[in-house]
């Protein structure tokens, strides 16, 4: 069903672009629905319209119409999933390497979406369309645990989750480089990158603030790699892939942020076998933990290792000796 939502741009706030603010405040939005909604004049600023480049400078009052979901232009298929916990609120799986998300230009079929529609009837529509019970996202070639409302109401209570920094997620990664110390944080923000528009950087202008805490599990010394457990504080596209990458020390076989590139300097044929059968970044989504949005229980899932990735991480641990990697 439609909605009017009413936004307050406080007068102690600093000026602000109108979309900006918008994105901030309605995350389970893309910013290329917000802009249609501005476009189409369902964004009144003070009772008029409002401009997707204009700018807030305090006491203004933002009002939303959002309209009714209309149909989806996604198609369900017949596509296995493996389902890790499902009740009427919600579905938590396990998506594997190689899944787009949602339906894109070059990926119109075989996504999480095409397979949720299958496998449930009575998925979730926001802001004026119907985007099934998505509220977050893994990059297509990063695997682990995702979470899909079936409801409006559900879909809205983990979009705040997400907004509040609240969900749990741990990610593991093989990264090239020895990270120095057990522990640390990377604190950049994230934005377009300035010229290779399908990436994401720090040297943006406009970049949103971003941080991911790392914890060194096992250091591979002669190869020259880092096994990490990554926390994310915040959610931004390619977050982690951006951060190791400007420290230089990417995810192995990453093809957009130099894994891949650095895949040359791997001594050992065995391994470099492996890394090269990844095919991917190596990243994966281990563990994702929320409250309930209608039971109020905290609920938390795991996910095991894809045999690609845990392939290459159980050859390094018996090559150095290592206890065997849970």
């Amino acid at each position: 069903m439609a909605q009017q939502l009413t936004l307050s741009f406080g007068r102690e706030r600093k000026p602000e672009r109108l979309d900006r603010f918008l994105a901030e405040q309605l995350p389970e939005l893309s910013r290329s629905q917000l802009k249609k909604l501005i476009d189409e004049g369902q964004v009144l600023l003070d009772g008029a319209p409002a401009k997707a480049g204009g700018k807030l400078k305090g006491g203004e009052t933002l009002t939303v119409n959002i309209p009714a979901p209309s149909p989806a232009e996604a198609v369900s298929e017949d596509i296995p999933l493996a389902v890790l916990y499902e009740d009427r609120h919600l579905i938590v799986v396990d998506k594997p390497p190689g899944m787009v998300v949602h339906p894109a230009p070059g990926h119109y079929q075989g996504t999480l979406v095409n397979a949720l529609l299958h496998h449930c009837r009575d998925l979730s529509g926001i802001g004026g369309e119907l985007r099934p019970g998505i509220v977050h996202r893994l990059d297509k070639d990063t695997s682990g645990v995702m979470v899909a409302t079936k409801t409006d109401s559900a879909h809205q209570n983990l979009a705040a989750q997400f907004k509040a920094h609240t969900i749990s997620r741990r990610y593991i990664a093989l990264v090239h480089g020895l990270l120095e110390g057990e522990t640390g944080t990377i604190d950049r923000p994230i934005g377009r990158h300035p010229t290779h528009r399908k990436k994401m950087s720090s040297t943006c202008r406009s970049g949103r603030h971003a941080v991911t805490h790392w914890r060194a599990l096992r250091r591979f010394e002669e190869d020259r790699m880092t096994l990490v457990e990554l926390t994310l504080e915040t959610g931004r596209t390619h977050q982690i892939r951006v951060h190791f990458s400007e420290q230089q020390r990417p995810l192995v076989g990453d093809p957009a942020y130099g894994g891949s590139g650095r895949l040359k300097s791997i001594k050992d044929p065995q391994l470099l076998k492996l890394a090269k059968n990844l095919d991917r970044q190596a990243l994966h989504a281990r563990l994702l933990g929320f409250i309930h949005p209608e039971t109020g229980e905290y609920l938390e899932f795991r996910s095991p290792l894809p045999e690609d990735l845990r392939a290459v991480i159980d050859y390094l641990t018996d090559k150095y000796g290592q206890t065997p990697f849970d």
